[in-house]
């Protein structure tokens, strides 16, 4: 859920960042092409948004080398550009998908969601592990008993972390990596408080402690 945010029109990556934050992602924003590029270098991003415009380089430039260097994460490119040979120049140099400006935050937010799902090889909004169902619109989780359960941002982050990928270790250090943006200070023990929150919200058994290593999600009962 760790996304880099790449715009250099600042009401407008002040606006997509809280709206990026609310739909569940940890968001990085950033509107210099020199500070993206750090950062995708330094950082285990699920996602990225990028402006082909920036100030101090250009876009599809950028872009074009991340996929020389084998970053094959799912990029959605953000232009002004609208002909039809921008798209083409655009998906060409290695984006998964491509907005046009200007663009509603539901149609990204629906873009970027479509793409993740792609990259995690499945087809439906709702994750399912067992008899747990994850509400990912709603930000819910249905326990196998039937109940639906509100979850908090970092509560949704976090089991659709475990959730995703379930019956394989997810250590604390990348839990923490996903879960949380560079003004942030967590620590490991803020990962062990949230793993007992859920646990009171699901079940006990439903996530397995690995000690000394991270957590497992089992969907056991």
């Amino acid at each position: 859920m760790r996304l880099l945010l790449v715009e250099d029109d600042e009401l407008l990556r002040n606006s997509l960042h809280e709206s990026l934050s609310q739909a569940g992602f940890a968001v990085d924003a950033t509107g210099s092409a020199l500070t993206a590029d750090q950062l995708a270098q330094q950082e285990d991003y699920r996602l990225i948004v990028l402006d082909i415009g920036l100030p101090d380089g250009d876009g599809l430039q950028l872009l074009a080398r991340w996929r020389d260097a084998g970053r094959d994460l799912p990029i959605l490119l953000l232009t002004a550009r609208d002909r039809w040979q921008d798209k083409v120049n655009g998906l060409k140099a290695g984006a998964d998908d491509y907005l046009t400006k200007p663009f509603h935050p539901e149609e990204l937010l629906a873009r970027l969601q479509a793409l993740l799902r792609r990259s995690e090889g499945r087809s439906h909004t709702q994750i399912q592990a067992g008899n747990y169902l994850l509400d990912e619109e709603r930000q819910r989780v249905r326990s196998p008993d039937g109940e639906w359960h509100p979850l908090t941002g970092t509560e949704f982050r976090l089991l659709r972390c475990l959730m995703s990928r379930p019956n394989r270790l997810h250590p604390k250090e990348a839990l923490l990596e996903q879960l949380y943006n560079l003004d942030a200070e967590p620590t490991l023990n803020t990962i062990e408080t949230y793993i007992r929150r859920l646990r009171l919200l699901i079940g006990r058994n439903a996530i397995k402690t690995q000690r000394g290593q991270g957590y497992v999600f089992t969907a056991e009962d």
